[in-house]
């Protein structure tokens, strides 16, 4: 799934690699999938975009965000996105499919579900966006401890897990369950952990985790368990994953351990993170 890092990464890939590219034929739901979510009729995506310079490319919490003149093609976390030059072999089944004057082309794949939205710029009404483009990302000067206190210490937080505060509701856009687990760690907080116990201490290390451990995996192009516009793994090899189940914790040598949460899966050392 795509997170900060990854939307930042992809976003820097494609102003690299697909800026200035004129689009000449886009071709849009032509692979069923009952969670791939369109705005409005995809069949209107060609009219919409062809003819088109393809623009600048930004990471808007766990969204990549994409100019194209008046139009904006906007992907959501649960798509798979893929740089196809001339006479590369381009994948059979596609969600959408952006071909460019100079025979290259960019693919999406839904993965379990996931949103592949063109438009044209200020007619997408949708939630999520719209709070992500609002809220400081925590990579930015905004996003300093003062903010963060403002989240941590909300009265209608207090009884959540350390996982719900962090990944749910929208309270910080693009931290999801994937980069959740290295914070985590990094802070020594368990995911259960209840907010209204953290001491002064602990919501300083979390702070600090969250800040750094971002910038870390942003600087890196991203996760080991997730790929780029290239196919290829991030650089940032996660301490807690589906990579590293059963193996021992580098710090203290315990197994990982894996566990079902909120509806997804938590990874945690059982000897450095204490519930």
């Amino acid at each position: 799934m795509i997170e900060i890092p990854e939307a930042i990464e992809l976003s820097k890939q494609i102003c690299e690699n697909i800026t200035g590219k004129e689009i000449i034929n886009v071709t849009a739901a032509e692979s069923p999938h009952k969670f791939a979510w369109y705005h409005g009729a995809p069949a209107g995506y060609h009219d919409l975009l062809s003819g088109k310079l393809m623009g600048t490319a930004r990471g808007v919490g766990s969204m990549v965000e994409i100019t194209a003149g008046d139009a904006v093609i906007l992907f959501s976390e649960g798509v798979s996105l893929r740089f196809h030059g001339e006479g590369e072999k381009r994948p059979a089944k596609h969600q959408l499919m952006i071909e460019f004057e100079d025979f290259s082309a960019l693919s999406a794949s839904v993965q379990m579900y996931g949103g592949l939205f063109c438009f044209k710029a200020g007619d997408f009404d949708n939630k999520y966006y719209k709070i992500a483009r609002e809220k400081p990302s925590p990579l930015s000067e905004q996003f300093n401890e003062e903010y963060f206190d403002g989240i941590i210490s909300a009265p209608e937080n207090a009884g959540l897990s350390a996982k719900a505060l962090l990944a749910a509701e929208q309270r910080i856009p693009g931290l999801g369950n994937g980069v959740l687990q290295d914070v985590l760690f990094n802070s020594t907080i368990h995911p259960k952990r209840k907010v209204k116990s953290l001491g002064d201490s602990d919501r300083e290390k979390l702070y600090k985790s969250l800040k750094n451990t971002l910038a870390d995996m942003t600087f890196k192009g991203g996760r080991d368990t997730e790929k780029d516009l290239f196919g290829c793994y991030g650089g940032y090899k996660t301490i807690l994953s589906k990579n590293t189940t059963g193996k021992p914790c580098p710090v203290c040598g315990e197994l990982v351990k894996k566990e079902a949460y909120m509806g997804g899966s938590i990874y945690f050392c059982p000897g450095c993170q204490k519930n």
